[in-house]
């Protein structure tokens, strides 16, 4: 059951429209300045949505994951391998796999996948709420961190240190459901890290205090002062007003195109009714038609134009990525 309330707690009382003008020419923003464009300098992090389909609906679920979302359908291990066979081919340096959703562990595929991932030697994130559809997989789970003991992480995604806050978000019940699949990890001596969300009323510092004394009180090795292990995004709601960045905003901010994750990231999805996966710019913006970049990763080494709400507000502004640091 979702539980919806009159406010969010994610979303601001009255967010200003986003201006209609905005982030519709991938060259210039809507004053006709040049738009900023990320090229790619290294290819690290190579991401794979193993499909929309999610046990539960978010409030606001930015890729609008739900239990009956399939825009995006589950990717197959044999398509997984033809990437990570590309990026052997090609030489092209990935450390990482991330695989995120939906939740990944609906795919009844995942653990082939990690399987697949694991044994070419990257280091694996997989991105999870750690409700029903992981504990399906106890036993996979466990064989494959008997096998590889160092290689594979899991980020699972606490909206908020209180149990108000998140299932305001999640579904009640979903806090306490959560919070028992962390414990299950933490027991079982898995690589942890935790995803929240950073509230407008709440400083950064007062926020990882707080998660540090639930970390404590639940057993969970997980250090809230590290941005690596507790991980607060910032709100990414594209209907809420935002500056378009330029070529200039880089200097104003003091930042480089280098520091957005499209500089060193990919992602692969496949659409319902596609006959193969596509390759997008970023995890973020995972429906929109001018981000995708090819059929394959060669294909996909241009640069990024930053022609969306998601590309100021999470990476050039909130200073976000989905990978770790």
């Amino acid at each position: 059951m979702t539980v919806v309330l009159p406010l969010s707690p994610f979303v601001a009382a009255d967010p200003a429209a986003l201006d209609p003008a905005k982030f519709r020419d991938p060259l210039t923003t809507a004053r006709g300045e040049a738009r900023a464009t990320v090229p790619l300098t290294r290819l690290e992090t190579l991401w794979f949505n193993t499909g929309t389909l999610c046990n539960i609906a978010c409030l606001n679920c930015y890729i609008e994951s739900s239990p009956r979302n399939d825009a995006l359908t589950y990717l197959t291990a044999a398509e997984v391998e033809v990437f990570l066979d590309e990026v052997a081919a090609l030489d092209l340096g990935v450390r990482e796999i991330g695989l995120t959703g939906g939740e990944p562990f609906m795919n009844r595929e995942i653990i082939a996948i990690l399987e697949a991932a694991l044994a070419r030697d990257f280091r694996v994130l997989v991105l999870t709420n750690a409700m029903r559809p992981m504990r399906r997989f106890d036993e996979q789970l466990l064989a494959l961190r008997q096998r590889y003991p160092h290689g594979l992480t899991l980020r699972v995604s606490l909206d908020h240190h209180t149990a108000a806050v998140h299932d305001a978000e999640r579904g009640a019940g979903g806090f306490a459901a959560t919070l028992e699949g962390l414990r299950w990890l933490a027991a079982n001596g898995f690589d942890l890290a935790v995803a929240g969300r950073s509230l407008p009323q709440e400083a950064d510092p007062e926020a990882r205090a707080a998660y540090q004394r639930l970390f404590d009180v639940e057993g969970l090795p997980v250090a809230a002062a590290d941005p690596a292990r507790l991980v607060l995004f910032p709100e990414m709601d594209a209907r809420v007003d935002v500056p378009e960045v330029t070529t200039a905003c880089w200097g104003i901010l003091g930042k480089s195109p280098a520091d957005v994750m499209c500089a060193t990231s990919r992602m692969v999805v496949k659409r319902k009714g596609a006959d193969r996966p596509i390759v997008l710019s970023c995890t973020l913006v995972p429906y929109e038609p001018g981000f995708e970049m090819g059929a394959t990763l060669a294909e996909a080494m241009g640069a990024v134009s930053l022609n969306h709400p998601n590309c100021a507000k999470f990476c050039v502004l909130g200073g976000a990525s989905c990978s770790p640091g």
